[in-house]
């Protein structure tokens, strides 16, 4: 191909055309497709800011794309900050006053019994319980002991006589005894009765 004239009164060397053959042609037509589907999909995700974001100019000048169907943008929704659930933050709390000494009738913050520790990690997060283990029990949904999640209640002996805070892994965290602080036990250590998803 021919290199075009210089234009007078410029000192840059000539520039030649490139015809680029159809298939190249082709894969960067739809490389600005594809690129402009991904950022309309990308812009409906995003908040609305008062203003519709401005499109992002191209890096490289392309042909313009034929588009078959026509592409609307859905409005943007408004982002949703995830919530965490109140057992989990409970069971987080009663975590955190592992080492406490146990208290009977106390309900923290520094000591507790074994209600009084759910109680006041329920309370912290948000949600009010009744403040002994047998009325515990009758509140929330059942589960059995085998669908366990972190942060259900389980109940021991019958009658139900104590309650603890189920952390995964057949672990629970409790207030135990006068002669032991909060802590990390295993699940089986105690006579289990029931199990309660607040």
């Amino acid at each position: 191909m021919p290199p075009s004239p210089a234009v007078p009164g410029t000192t840059h060397a000539p520039t030649q055309t490139v015809t680029r053959p159809r298939s190249l042609r082709l894969a960067v037509r739809s490389a600005v497709v594809a690129a402009a589907t991904t950022a309309a999909a990308v812009a409906a995700l995003l908040p609305a800011a008062g203003a519709a974001p401005a499109a992002p100019s191209p890096a490289v000048s392309a042909p313009a794309a034929t588009v078959a169907a026509p592409v609307t943008l859905a409005a943007a929704a408004a982002p949703v900050a995830p919530t965490r659930a109140p057992s989990a933050t409970a069971m987080d709390l009663a975590l955190s006053k592992v080492g406490a000494p146990y208290r009977y009738g106390a309900a923290g913050p520094n000591a507790f019994d074994c209600s009084g520790l759910v109680n006041w990690a329920y309370k912290n997060a948000g949600v009010s319980l009744p403040r002994t283990s047998r009325a515990m029990s009758q509140v929330g949904t059942p589960v059995s002991k085998a669908d366990l999640r972190p942060g259900d209640l389980v109940f021991f002996y019958r009658p139900v006589s104590h309650v603890a805070i189920y952390i995964g892994d057949g672990k629970v965290v409790h207030a135990s005894t006068r002669k032991a602080p909060v802590k990390i036990s295993d699940l089986n250590d105690r006579t289990f009765n029931s199990a309660r998803r607040i």
